[in-house]
Parts: C-alpha cells; structure tokens; sequence
C-alpha cells in the first residue's frame, strides 16, 4: 500500500490512485485475511471492501425532498426512564411506516409530514434516588421496572412534582419547534402546520398544557362548595357573623389579587405556552377520559368538542385505540351521554379498496342488551328519552356480537347453535360485520328491513338500518377504533396492544388521511380566492 489510514475498527489501504481498499480490524477478519493470502490470494481480492469517489448516479433538481408542509411531534408516554431512546426508535418506526403510506397513496403530492420525537422524561430529576433507596431487595428487577415506569403516573399525580413534569414537555416541545424553524426559514411563511401525537400517561400531559388546566383551580373549587354548604346548614349567630367576616375578608382578598395579576399582565406579556398552534391532536391509547372524569367534567347538551378541549386551542382532537387496549377509554360520552351506546368508528384497513370517507361514516349503535327488565313495556314506549339523558344500555365488549346492520345470512348463521359455531360467531361476528359499513348506501336503501326494539329497554331514536337518525350528534367523531384481527387472541392482545400502535399503517394511513386532508382543502380554498 502507497498509504493506509488508521480507524477505530477499520483501517484503509491506497494501492493506486483508484484502487482504495476498506479492511475490518476484527479478529475473525485479520484470520480471514491469513488464511486467504497463504493460500495465494491477494489482501484487496479476499476481505477489503474497494471505495470509489463521488456518486453512483449524478443528482438531479428533482432529487431534492419534498417541502415539509406538517410537522407531528410524537410524546411518549410511562416507561421512558426504562428504554431510553425507545420514542425515538418508535417514532423512526412511524415514519417508516407513514413513507410506505405515502408512496402509496399520496405520491402525487409536493409536500410531506415529518415526525419528529419529543424525549422530556430523561431530562427530569424529580426525587433524585429516594424512591430507589426506599426499594426492597426482594424481587428487585420486577421491582425496578414497576419504578422506572408506572413511577410516573404517581409524580404526574404528585402536587410536588406534577409541575416539572409539565415544564420538562412544555419546553422541550418549543425548543423543538424553534429548532426546525430556525433550520426550515420557510415553514413558518409558508403557513406549516403543527400536530401532537401522544401515547398514554403523554396524552394528559399535553391536554394539561394546552389548556392550562391546573389542580388549584380544583381545589378553589372544592372550598367555594364547602362555602355554599356552610350557608346552608344551621349554626348560632356568632358563627354566622364570624363566617361573613370571613366570607368579606376572602372577597376583599380575591380583588387585590385580581388588581395584582392585573398590573403584572400590563407590564409584563406573558408568553404563550406553545410557541405554535396545534392544528390535531391524536391520542393514542389515552387514559385522558379517566382523568377529566375524575375532574369532574360530565356530559353536555351540545356536541362540540369545545366541551373538553376548546377549537380556539386546537382545532381537532382524535382519541385512536385499539379495542383490547387496558389503558384507553372513549371520549365522546363525556361530550354527549347517548354516544355512550354508538360504537366508535373503525378505522380501515391499510390495504382497503376505495374506503369510505370518515366524515360519511353515520354512527351506529353498539350491540344493546337483549334480556327483558322488570318494566313494562308501556312504560317504556312511552317514556321516550332525549338523547342527552338516555340511559347507558347494558353493553358486552365490542367482539362478542355483531351491529344492528349485519344482513340476514349473518344473522341467521348467527343463531345455528350455542355450542362451538356460536362461539365461533360470538368470537368473529364483529369482524364479519364491520365491513358492511361500506356499503351503508345500499343497505340503508333496503325497504324489507323492519324496526326491532328490544323488550323493556327505552328505544333510541335510530332507523331500519340501525343507524341513528340525526337528533344531538357531535360536530366531529372523536373515537376512532382500530379493527381486531381474525385470528387475534384477546387476551394476548390485552398485552400487547398498548405499545402495538408506532408500526401499524392502519394507523399512519389514518394520520396522513386527515394532515393531508386539510392541507389540500386549504390549498384549494386559497386557488379560489386567487381565482
């Protein structure tokens, strides 16, 4: 060799001005390269791999990638302390799959969603070790994996951590923003969007800081109805007169407290939370539902998605999980009660010929209770509910019966008999039906279908079909519900289902669905107003 260059593990060799050679400095290649070269062959021909400069194929302008219009961070959620890295592994995985998707299906367009990953827990420090220095030896691997994850849903519940959770995502979400943009100068003027994709215990957290919710509010709350009681309840005149003392000095205290934050607002401009608008917010596998629940927030008469999460603060929430997930729950009957009894949408297949469009998908209920109640039927055709305060039916899980729009040789085979074909049924009835939904437009134009109400059970106003006739419905549809296999085993997917959504293209399929969507409405929009 004219010259050769030492590496960490690999050395090159110059024989000539076009003959370069890369050599490994592994053991099993360094005896390799022995046996090869006693044998009569020369170093460059038995191991080295040979280097050449420049390009294989010479670039052309249309090489260059296409603009970024949408940008998704993706927010982990427990367990990050435990795999460090596993959301940028994830979000790899996403984008991976969301390439696929658009090759596929979006090709023909100029532009691109890029998701990018939001790493906040590793950054925390929390309690420092005192949690692992409280641990028993006992059992210490379990142990240490139950503190490295669901250790986080208890500081998120902690007053005295909750807010260095909150901040550690709130600022490492700007500081990626301010990053791209600094490196992408056009984003901005050229109007790109920004959603947030989170999983699990990341979906509250998000919710938290895009609406400030904070637990003092819930406690100012708690003491004003404790007030309100007192009022009520019977006491003596001097516990009545120190109590309006109290009630004056507490009102008296609220107004130098609003003057105060008044004057500081006038001096001092608060920055807003989010250096961005969050155009979609889709929540994977969320527990949001359980902890606005236990905020106290109860169905509504209107069906707006401002009700939990106001259009001014993002335009479009989107709750997807899969039906064996442990950790989701629905959202929408906490904007509505009756939804409740109306299944989520099923999300299509990746490889579905001609979908329907989501927003055409009408809603249908899901599979009522067929055992008879104690009251009697004129009681109950009487007693017609509104759809805000009609009672829950009593459900079974998603997967052991079929829709109200299964046509009649499914129903039939339905009934053949309670042994194995019925479990058989039970277990791949749901699958058998959904796809029928496709096809609501000509089996809802079928006139020889006849309205069946069950027994004892108030009616909903819904149609032949078994769909429901437009009474209260939302604004959008909220849950979105990925489809169960046909030879999926529940409980296995029970296991696995909560960490199963990064490499599904169901599911990229249906986020570029909807970022695609509303930038090509907004593109045409813009053409018209130029026309």
């Amino acid at each position: 060799a004219i010259h050769s260059l030492k590496l960490s593990r690999n050395h090159v060799d110059w024989h000539s001005v076009d003959e370069v050679y890369l050599y490994s400095d592994a053991t099993t290649s360094k005896i390799a390269r022995t046996v090869t070269q006693k044998l009569g062959f020369s170093k460059a021909s038995s191991s080295g791999t040979r280097l050449h400069r420049g390009y294989v194929e010479e670039a052309t302008l249309e090489d260059k990638p296409p603009q970024t219009s949408h940008i998704v961070f993706v927010v982990h959620g427990i367990g990050q302390k435990m795999d460090q890295g596993r959301i940028i592994k994830n979000t790899a995985m996403m984008r991976d799959t969301a390439r696929k998707v658009e090759e596929k299906y979006f090709s023909n367009l100029a532009t691109h969603v890029e998701f990018l990953p939001v790493e906040w827990r590793s950054k925390l420090t929390l309690d420092g070790d005192t949690v692992d220095s409280i641990t028993p030896d006992k059992v210490r691997g379990l142990r240490d994996m139950l503190n490295s994850s669901a250790m986080d849903i208890m500081y998120y519940t902690s007053p005295l951590y909750r807010d260095e959770l909150v901040k550690g995502l709130q600022q490492e979400l700007n500081r990626l923003y301010s990053l791209f943009c600094s490196r992408n100068p056009e984003f901005e003027e050229k109007g790109g969007k920004v959603s947030i994709v989170s999983h699990s215990l990341g979906c509250v957290i998000t919710y938290d800081i895009m609406t400030g919710w904070n637990p003092v509010r819930l406690y100012e709350q708690l003491l004003q109805k404790e007030e309100e009681e007192l009022e009520e309840s019977w006491m003596s005149y001097e516990e009545r007169r120190l109590l309006e003392e109290l009630y004056v000095t507490k009102q008296r205290l609220r107004e130098i407290e609003e003057r105060l934050h008044e004057l500081k607002a006038c001096t001092i401009s608060k920055p807003p939370v989010l250096k961005f608008k969050v155009e979609n917010f889709f929540c994977m596998g969320s527990p949001l539902a359980v902890f606005l629940a236990l905020r106290g927030i109860r169905p509504g008469t209107s069906g707006s998605q401002d009700h939990i999460l106001p259009r001014s603060i993002c335009n479009r929430l989107l709750n997807i999980f899969h039906p064996t997930d442990p950790v989701a729950y629905r959202l929408e009957p906490l904007i509505l009660k009756h939804y409740s009894n109306i299944s989520p949408v099923q999300i299509h297949w990746y490889n579905t010929a001609n979908p329907l469009p989501y927003e055409h998908m009408k809603p249908s209920f899901l599979n009522p209770s067929k055992e008879a109640t104690s009251a009697p039927e004129s009681e109950s055709a009487s007693a017609a509910p509104s759809p805000t305060t009609s009672p829950v039916m009593v459900r079974r899980h998603y997967g052991e019966s079929i829709t109200n729009i299964g046509k009649a040789s499914i129903l039939g085979a339905a009934s053949i008999g309670k042994g194995l074909g019925g479990m058989l049924f039970s277990r791949f009835g749901r699958s058998s039906a959904t796809p029928q939904t496709m096809e609501t437009g000509k089996d809802g134009s079928e006139g020889d279908e006849k309205k069946a109400t069950t027994v004892g059970t108030p009616p909903l106003p819904h149609s032949s079909s078994g769909f429901l006739e437009p009474t209260v419905e939302l604004e959008h549809r909220i849950d979105f519900e990925l489809r169960e296999g046909l030879v999926e085993s529940r409980y296995w997917s029970a296991v696995t289902s909560h960490t199963a959504y990064w490499s599904s293209l169901d599911i990229a399929l249906f986020l570029l669905t909807f970022m695609y969507k509303q930038d090509q409405e907004e593109t045409d929009k813009s053409n018209l107003d130029t026309l």
